[in-house]
């Protein structure tokens, strides 16, 4: 058996206080009769223990507060073999927290209460990563920047949530990955990266580009969604893991939108992250 993907994740730790109600609020409105779920989370996280289910060694680098917010977040994390031993605390910063409102359909509203993540400086984060690197865009941009200019290996970066970057992440990363409004907010600073862009669609799967040009493509598996939380997080982390296995783009693809579409078919985002099995039984099963 070939030896697993080691991935060092650098990455925010949230915990998650989920809202699920019959629709999501428009503005200025107030929707009464939600259920409340507590869960731990952050994409950082999210992508860190998606990529430890999927059979990777992974470690994670962050910041949490000292307080039982952290316990709570790093719970799943800690008990699945995720390396924290380069995550450090910030006594005066509170752990960071995401308040989310799920609908029936799946749909979700974020706001994210950042806390200690954004105390994770530059000088925190050690020696360059040499193994595979996966940041996103939950941290200071100059603590991304740092990690991915250092970086000798493999990086990839997911460009949420979108906002303006250095240009060393763009040029540097060797996969950057979008969602649809992501993508719209890049525009042609995609197209100019040299490293591979994969764009996901939801629903309607994801494609992989180069310069412009369209790699591969794939669609999910067929699945009934509860909570689209994580999901996103999990295709970040499931196509790194398949890429660094060396599977063809088109196969990477479809590996990814499966442990994506999985994950939305359960509440939550760590407790909804697929193992290795579920994901491989679903792409070899028929589709109804």
């Amino acid at each position: 058996m070939s030896r697993p993907v080691k991935i060092t994740v650098v990455g925010s730790v949230n915990l998650d206080l989920v809202a699920t109600a019959a629709t999501l609020p428009a503005p200025g409105e107030t929707v009464i009769g939600a259920k409340l779920g507590r869960y731990p989370g952050g994409k950082g996280a999210n992508q860190a223990l998606a990529a430890r289910r999927l059979g990777a060694e992974v470690r994670l680098v962050a910041r949490i507060g000292a307080d039982a917010f952290a316990d709570e977040a790093m719970a799943l994390l800690r008990a699945e073999g995720v390396d924290l031993s380069a995550c450090t605390v910030d006594p005066a910063e509170a752990t960071g927290a995401a308040l989310i409102a799920v609908s029936a359909s799946g749909e979700n509203q974020i706001v994210v209460a950042s806390g200690a993540n954004m105390t994770l400086t530059a000088d925190l984060l050690g020696a360059p990563v040499q193994d595979t690197l996966i940041c996103q865009l939950e941290l200071p941009l100059e603590t991304v920047a740092r990690a991915v200019e250092t970086a000798t290996g493999f990086v990839c970066v997911n460009l949420a949530p979108a906002q303006a970057v250095p240009e060393v992440i763009l040029q540097r990363a060797d996969l950057l990955i979008v969602n649809e409004i992501e993508k719209t907010f890049y525009g042609d600073a995609l197209d100019r990266a040299p490293g591979l862009v994969a764009v996901t669609w939801g629903a309607k799967g994801a494609g992989l580009y180069r310069a412009g040009q369209l790699l591969a493509s794939a669609s999910p598996p067929n699945v009934t969604a509860v909570d689209t939380t994580g999901a996103g997080d999990t295709f970040v982390a499931a196509l790194v893991v398949a890429l660094q296995e060396n599977r063809p783009p088109e196969q990477a693809l479809r590996f990814a939108c499966a442990a994506g579409a999985l994950t939305a078919t359960r509440a939550g985002a760590q407790t909804s992250l697929p193992h290795r099995a579920e994901v491989d039984a679903r792409l070899v099963a028929p589709q109804i």
